[in-house]
């Protein structure tokens, strides 16, 4: 970092920067726990050459810090896979249910906005589609934070809603669903290569509330991977060329899990457990009648405080799921 010109070249420089973060995270705290416990021991070693029992209540404070702080770290061995540290794109779509479906990915898309918040990260929306009365049909957003994609892999799957409708009159219970997708940042283009005899260009007008350029420019962008029948689309830069390089970023990401899928049964499987987005598939169930409960469906944990995980408050399930993978990793070793 200290190299002449090597800020010139702002996209390495920021990956570089980054890495150095990542890297201090597991150094520091490592370095830390060393010296608190040699600390420790030489005055434990001065309290029994004095026989000083009272300096023994702030040995035990400080080797119960070290301990918290060594659960911490080794809660980043869980975040070990190449792609875990890596930022990543998030997608929400609305499944069975209609309006109330649309209006559930909304309040998904909120919840990982306030998750995003706590952890210190950056959120942007790459492309929305609006539900024909409210909510949202789908939406794609862009997670900008150390070791983004590790996190919220946790999150892929049917996400379930159980409440009193505030859009039927007769008040009464309704059930809505839906998925979440997460793919990892691909930092390389050359990791991924893709023919551009392959894809299939399609502009329009951005949707959306409106603005200097939106609906009035071709500047939203959709690709079809005609080979393997994925699209992708953006539209919310500001620009045809930008939209486009986001969007060749999005589908080099389902590439490389397309291909990740077909050579790694572990991560089929976790893939498949999303499904079709309604009955039956669900990973995670958020109930706010006839009680308030929400429960995970792969670890069992749940809890009564519904606002608090719709605020954002995701810690626990995440860290429980990423135990279970770990676990089963071990187990299939």
């Amino acid at each position: 970092m200290a190299a002449p010109g090597f800020w010139l070249d702002q996209e390495t420089a920021q990956r570089t920067v980054r890495d150095l973060k990542g890297l201090k995270e597991i150094v520091e705290p490592a370095t830390a726990i060393e010296q608190v416990l040699e600390d420790a021991q030489v005055l434990s070693e001065l309290a029994a050459e004095e026989n000083d029992a009272s300096a023994l209540e702030g040995l035990v404070g400080d080797l119960a810090e070290a301990e918290r702080a060594l659960d911490r770290l080794e809660f980043l061995v869980l975040l070990s896979r190449p792609d875990d540290p890596k930022n990543c794109y998030l997608a929400i779509h609305a499944g069975a249910g209609g309006t109330e479906s649309c209006d559930w990915a909304s309040m998904l898309l909120r919840m990982y906005s306030r998750y995003v918040e706590r952890r210190g990260w950056k959120m942007d929306i790459v492309d929305s589609v609006e539900g024909e009365e409210a909510g949202l049909r789908s939406v794609t957003v862009r997670v900008t934070g150390s070791h983004a994609y590790g996190y919220l892999s946790a999150e892929v799957g049917v996400h379930r809603l159980v409440r009193i409708s505030p859009f039927d009159a007769a008040a009464r219970r309704h059930t809505s669903f839906a998925s979440v997708d997460v793919l990892p940042e691909i930092e390389d283009a050359g990791e991924i290569e893709i023919d551009e005899k392959d894809l299939r260009m399609d502009f329009f007008r951005a949707g959306g509330a409106g603005g200097q350029h939106v609906n009035k420019t071709s500047s939203a962008v959709r690709i079809t991977h005609t080979p393997t029948g994925i699209v992708v689309q953006c539209q919310n830069e500001r620009s045809q060329h930008q939209n486009r390089r986001v969007a060749m970023e999005i589908l080099r990401a389902r590439l490389k899990r397309l291909e990740e899928h077909e050579r790694d049964k572990e991560l089929a499987k976790l893939y498949g457990q999303k499904g079709e987005i309604a009955w039956g598939n669900q990973i995670r169930s958020y109930v706010l009648q006839p009680y308030t409960m929400v429960k995970d469906h792969r670890t069992r944990r749940e809890t009564g405080k519904v606002q608090d995980v719709l605020d954002g408050d995701l810690e626990s399930f995440i860290e429980a799921e990423l135990h279970r993978r770990a676990a089963a990793r071990t187990e299939a070793t």
